[in-house]
């Protein structure tokens, strides 16, 4: 089955001019201060490159030397990378064992451009070097088995972020499209102190209502939705209540906002619905605790109308697999078309700055609220 990553990136500039949209302006006074910045959970692989050399180790996972290009234009500095068992077929440690080793050995032979991240301070050292940080990270803890000692060895493999559920249930609880929305169970329990003992942090992404709240209550260190949107704005399963949105915050943990349909109901989501959630989390959060999770890559999409075709496919797969949530549809674009390619984040920055948000809050948005909950974790 195609993975969920090789459809859902970014828009070509073609496709986006298509469309009518305005250019929005960068805005030079931050891009001049180089800000940090971090995407909490997305990629940073050439989209328009075949699925398989995407999904294959032995071509780099997609990333040529366009994608690099495009994400240190962009300003990126980090970005928390999804490896290992999803979803679908084989065994999911033996999987997710084989991401762990693959990713180390390519991060290693292209470590003129990229660093694995194992603390706070390397992402800040990538940034000083001009390089990128990797975060390597799960969407799913089944791969943990009956064993939550497993922890620990991925742990000394570099994974510092693990989320507990994809969007279906597993031996820790319910994902978000569970309708019996089962709390964290017992293993699910010994798990979370695991990530806790070995310093990983634990992402509530993707997960039912229950497992969220207990997962967040239960955690001794602070907890983060890598890629989320706002239940209060758009009402559907992806998103979070703000119940479970301000328990994160209250553990002193970290909201990334996502570049996805879900922050639209039957519609296509653009730009001013990305804001108005940014917006909604720092009233319910606090600006200390909100960021943005993009879910996405950074170049653009060369030939649109092949992209279209291919999002049509992936959406049929995702339904036929029972793991599509309510919002995915082959007419409604996984990305935002007036906030897509290497200036997404500078556009980003213009956008808040023109809705009279400070210098300081959009820093702490693009990256610093990031690097400062992970640090909590990390150190």
């Amino acid at each position: 089955m195609t993975s969920r990553r090789t459809f859902l990136h970014s828009a070509a500039a073609a496709g986006v001019a298509s469309l009518g949209l305005p250019a929005l302006a960068a805005a030079p006074s931050l891009r001049d201060k180089r800000p940090l910045i971090i995407d909490a959970l997305g990629s940073i692989d050439n989209i328009n490159l075949s699925a398989a050399l995407r999904d294959s180790a032995a071509s780099d996972f997609g990333i040529d030397a366009r994608a690099l290009a495009d994400a240190k234009a962009s300003g990126l500095n980090a970005f928390n990378m999804t490896i290992g068992h999803v979803f679908g077929d084989g065994d999911p440690y033996e999987k997710t064992l084989a991401d762990v080793h693959a990713w180390n050995a390519f991060i290693q032979r292209k470590s003129a451009d990229l660093l694995l991240v194992r603390s706070a301070a390397d992402i800040k050292r990538a940034q000083a070097d001009g390089r990128i940080g990797v975060i390597l990270g799960f969407q799913n803890a089944a791969m943990m088995g009956k064993d939550a000692r497993r922890v620990e060895s991925f742990a000394k493999g570099g994974v510092r972020v693990i989320q507990l559920t994809y969007n279906g249930a597993n031996q820790l609880g319910d994902g978000s499209m569970v309708p019996t929305n089962k709390g964290l169970t017992p293993f699910g329990r010994e798990v979370v102190a695991e990530l806790n003992r070995n310093r990983i942090l634990v992402d509530l992404s993707h997960s039912g209502e229950q497992i969220c709240l207990d997962a967040a209550a239960a955690s001794k260190a602070p907890i983060i939705i890598s890629h989320t949107g706002c239940r209060a704005l758009a009402d559907l399963p992806r998103n979070k209540t703000d119940k479970e949105l301000r328990l994160v915050a209250e553990k002193g943990g970290f909201v990334g906002i996502y570049f996805m349909p879900f922050l639209a109901v039957g519609r296509q989501p653009m730009a001013a619905d990305l804001i108005a959630h940014i917006e909604h989390a720092i009233n319910v959060c606090g600006e200390d605790h909100v960021g943005i999770g993009t879910d996405g890559t950074v170049p653009q999409i060369d030939d649109m109308p092949t992209y279209m075709k291919g999002l049509e496919e992936e959406v049929r797969q995702r339904r036929a697999a029972g793991i599509s949530a309510p919002g995915e549809r082959p007419d409604i674009v996984p990305f935002l078309p007036d906030l897509m390619g290497r200036d997404k984040f500078w556009k980003l920055a213009d956008l808040l700055a023109k809705r009279g948000h400070s210098s300081s809050r959009i820093e702490k948005i693009l990256g610093t609220n990031f690097l400062r909950a992970a640090d909590g974790v990390w150190s």
